[in-house]
């Protein structure tokens, strides 16, 4: 697998972090050339002035980690978040309203969400949270989101009893077309994980070791 790092969404979304956390997952992103950070808001601004004119881009989370806020308070945290320079964000669908067969409403907000980012020339992705959803309403979530116009689809937060399952990055692939990117977060230490998840079909791949995975792609002799 060449130039892992191109897949890696280098993130600290750790209650603990801190300002010289922040830091250096900017400085270790910049010399790994990863393809973005993911922060929490709090530090979406300071991220932004230390990335400068890096080419990486700032993500942040929306709704982060349960999903279940009101579309008002979503859309808030969205135009805050753009207001501070955030190149892509990762919202959190309401798992609830999934649980209530409420896809129309989600289609309803879920759009309302692109046609803000989208104006700012920002990328929406969605965490569906696999790991309390079955395979159907997998598709069924999924397929109201590319119809309000989400960029990418991701697996998962990290907060739930699972993160990212092979099966599901497999299953987003079959649903989603292929103008929709597919980022498979949550629980992925290794170089094989990453791996395997690219094989899959993910575009990127969310994780807090980026550096583990890039040593170990250099030591199997892959170009990282």
């Amino acid at each position: 697998m060449q130039n892992i790092h191109e897949y890696i969404e280098h993130t600290n979304l750790k209650p603990t972090v801190t300002y010289e956390s922040i830091e250096t997952l900017v400085e270790e992103a910049v010399t790994h050339n990863f393809t973005g950070i993911c922060v929490p808001p709090y530090w979406a601004k300071k991220a932004r002035r230390d990335l400068g004119k890096a080419p990486v881009q700032l993500v942040t989370v929306v709704g982060f980690p349960l999903g279940y806020q009101r579309a008002e308070v979503k859309m808030q945290e969205i135009e805050s978040a753009l207001k501070e320079g955030v190149n892509e964000l990762d919202i959190v669908i309401n798992i609830s309203a999934i649980k209530c067969n409420a896809y129309a409403w989600i289609k309803q907000e879920m759009a309302w969400f692109s046609q803000v980012i989208h104006a700012e020339e920002a990328m929406m992705k969605v965490i569906l949270e696999t790991a309390y959803l079955n395979d159907h309403e997998i598709r069924e979530a999924s397929k109201v989101c590319v119809d309000a116009g989400v960029d990418f689809m991701k697996t998962s937060t990290g907060y739930a009893p699972e993160g990212a399952k092979v099966e599901h990055v497999r299953l987003l692939r079959d649903i989603l077309p292929d103008t929709v990117g597919i980022k498979a977060s949550g629980g992925i230490r290794s170089y094989e994980q990453a791996q395997e998840m690219i094989i899959a079909g993910a575009d990127r791949i969310g994780t807090s070791s980026g550096i583990k995975i890039v040593e170990e792609a250099l030591a199997k002799g892959v170009k990282s």
